[in-house]
């Protein structure tokens, strides 16, 4: 049983399959999941073949119920949470007058009411780990778009912002209870979501999703008095802060 453990959301890919690699790396045991079984057991088991301890856990982070089984199979499986990653997000690119209601829907039940879900449901866990050394961690992943409004994404910024602000409560009533949390705010960042502006800005020049996965390896690196509530990425030129 890892000393260490975490929980990664959104993990078959991109940021958070690069977040579970780098805790993996460092001893923890992770849970990660995905939405879609077979793309997260092939992510999971690539891990594996590294000699990573990961436990695949596929959860529709719409769904409260299987909010609620991921966070018990994590504790079944290993007992107790040191990181909480909440990854999992979806942007669909729409004018607000366009945007059809059950697109709205499902931004909102993703990226932010699956956020605050899954956060409560593993406070109970965060707060044992953070008694133990006061380093436990909730790292969620924001935006750039969470920061400055972007036209044409409105309900993805929408839900960003309050990611945001939801990190920065969650600070406030977390804090003294060695549990430290901070909203990661990146640009373009090289993964499945940014396909669409590949024309524009190449993959190789955007943001790294190994550059997300340091940033966290730096904050649980910092000694318990030492709090990092956010953290943004941009690209050399930008000015988006």
């Amino acid at each position: 049983m890892a000393e260490r453990a975490g929980l990664v959301t959104g993990g078959s890919s991109g940021i958070g399959l690069a977040i579970a690699r780098a805790l993996g790396q460092d001893g923890y045991g992770i849970t990660l999941s995905a939405r879609r079984p077979d793309k997260l057991e092939a992510a999971a088991q690539a891990l594996r073949d590294e000699g990573l301890d990961v436990n695949a856990v596929p959860a529709n982070m719409a769904d409260e119920e299987e909010i609620g089984r991921l966070a018990e199979a994590h504790r079944e499986r290993f007992g107790r949470l040191d990181v909480l990653v909440n990854n999992a997000g979806i942007g669909i690119g729409s004018a607000v007058a366009d945007t059809e209601t059950k697109k709205l829907d499902l931004q909102l039940h993703v990226n932010l009411r699956g956020v605050y879900l899954m956060a409560r449901e593993c406070i109970p866990m965060l707060k044992e780990a953070g008694a133990e050394h006061g380093k436990a961690l909730i790292a969620n992943t924001a935006s750039m778009a969470g920061k400055r409004g972007q036209g044409w994404l409105p309900a993805y910024s929408a839900t960003k912002f309050g990611v945001v602000g939801l990190s920065q409560a969650l600070h406030k009533e977390l804090s003294n209870e060695g549990i430290q949390v901070t909203a990661l705010c990146p640009g373009f960042v090289a993964t499945d979501m940014t396909d669409w502006i590949e024309d524009q800005i190449p993959k190789d020049e955007m943001i790294q999703p190994e550059d997300i996965a340091e940033a966290i390896r730096f904050v649980l690196r910092t000694s318990p008095h030492c709090v990092v509530p956010e953290i943004a990425f941009i690209r050399p030129g930008d000015s988006d802060v």
